[in-house]
């Protein structure tokens, strides 16, 4: 099958699960065409199989802002007349199946059918689909697509409580590449960190306000207080002047280090002892499945669908969103003891390995046969 990947190229979730959906097909024999602005940051290796193709964005002086979605949708319909795409698969509503529904309806006036599947990825749906500005395409867009996904119940749920939809939306959770995300022996890269022993504890976002990263800290200070540990920042973003400042101000910045973006992150999951995740909205949570692969248990919010992979008291703890003395805890709670840890991170492997991506990746392939048998 031939397959155009449409997504952010960036590190945020919904890019990461398209480039890794697009890498395992393109390894299952399907030719995989990414659109996108420019290289997904995870497509990092040659196959036979994958495509990029740039969209490129003209700067007229008449806009004030580039016409991304009108750039996209012409490019997209170069890519399917000329490579001959058997399906679209478009990852975040905005503006994604908007500009895939201009494409398909420019590509019938040349005779040409191409079926559309969005996939909801969460923000797209509970932040900024919320927003009035956007409702009413967001709405028509997902209603006018051939097949719809979400990563998670409560995702799915949700777009059916903020929308007016009438698609039936199949929920195919995220998934994990086990072959990368597992324990990996870094114990000289954990000494260099803890020197003397100290729990390792670990947060991974792209630092924006619906992180809460700022809590991250505050538990981290909270649980410091109680038992020697270190504290790994790592991703960018607008708020992570803020948790530096913070650090300093709650005297723990000597505990604590900021790692920036990074590759191999599953090399920095594999010397923590404790993941949190104290976000505001989680459709998914994919940040932490990527560390209960490496055997981090996790402590985060019960938001979203974050109750749909972090089982309470299992692979770690749920918590109230704000609720930093119930997390720090918790946390305590795990890290003390060296045997109930150990469970801890038993768990989370196990429960990881039900989101193998293996498990998953049938499913989009069913879910495209069915839609494009369904289209013709």
């Amino acid at each position: 099958m031939k397959i155009g990947i449409v997504c952010y190229p960036t590190f945020g979730g919904s890019g990461v699960v398209a480039t890794e959906l697009g890498k395992a097909l393109a390894d299952r024999g399907h030719q995989v065409h990414f659109v996108t602005y420019n290289q997904p940051a995870r497509l990092d290796f040659f196959s036979e199989n994958l495509f990029y193709h740039e969209v490129s964005v003209s700067k007229y002086p008449l806009f004030d802002y580039p016409p991304y979605e009108l750039a996209l949708a012409s490019r997209l319909v170069d890519v399917v007349r000329f490579e001959k795409l058997d399906v679209l698969h478009v990852h975040y509503a905005i503006p994604h199946a908007s500009a895939a529904f201009m494409a398909k309806q420019i590509l019938a006036t040349y005779g040409i059918f191409i079926p559309v599947v969005t996939t909801l990825h969460g923000t797209d749906i509970t932040l900024v689909g919320k927003d009035r500005t956007y409702k009413p395409v967001v709405t028509f867009s997902i209603n006018q697509s051939d097949g719809v996904t979400a990563v998670s119940e409560h995702l799915k749920q949700d777009t059916y409580n903020f929308f007016d939809i009438k698609k039936d939306i199949r929920v195919i959770p995220n998934f994990i590449d086990l072959q990368r995300f597992n324990l990996k022996p870094k114990d000289h890269f954990k000494k260099a960190i803890a020197p003397n022993g100290e729990r390792v504890l670990v947060h991974t976002s792209n630092f924006r306000k619906v992180k809460r990263t700022e809590d991250v800290i505050k538990i981290f200070a909270k649980v410091v207080e109680k038992i020697p540990a270190k504290l790994l920042m790592v991703g960018d973003g607008g708020e992570r002047i803020v948790c530096e400042q913070l650090s300093r101000d709650l005297g723990i910045d000597e505990h604590v280090r900021f790692l920036g973006k990074q590759d191999a992150i599953e090399e920095i999951l594999s010397v923590s002892d404790l993941f949190l995740m104290p976000s505001q909205s989680e459709s998914f949570g994919l940040a932490a499945l990527e560390a209960m692969a490496c055997k981090v248990p996790v402590i985060s919010t019960n938001a979203g669908g974050l109750p749909e992979l972090n089982i309470e008291g299992v692979t770690g703890f749920l918590k109230d969103i704000g609720d930093i003395e119930g997390m720090a805890e918790r946390s305590v709670y795990i890290l003390e003891d060296e045997q109930r840890l150990e469970q801890f991170k038993e768990n989370a492997l196990a429960h990881a390995k039900k989101f193998e991506l293996a498990n998953i990746l049938p499913e989009y392939e069913n879910y495209y046969n069915e839609i494009v048998e369904l289209s013709k």
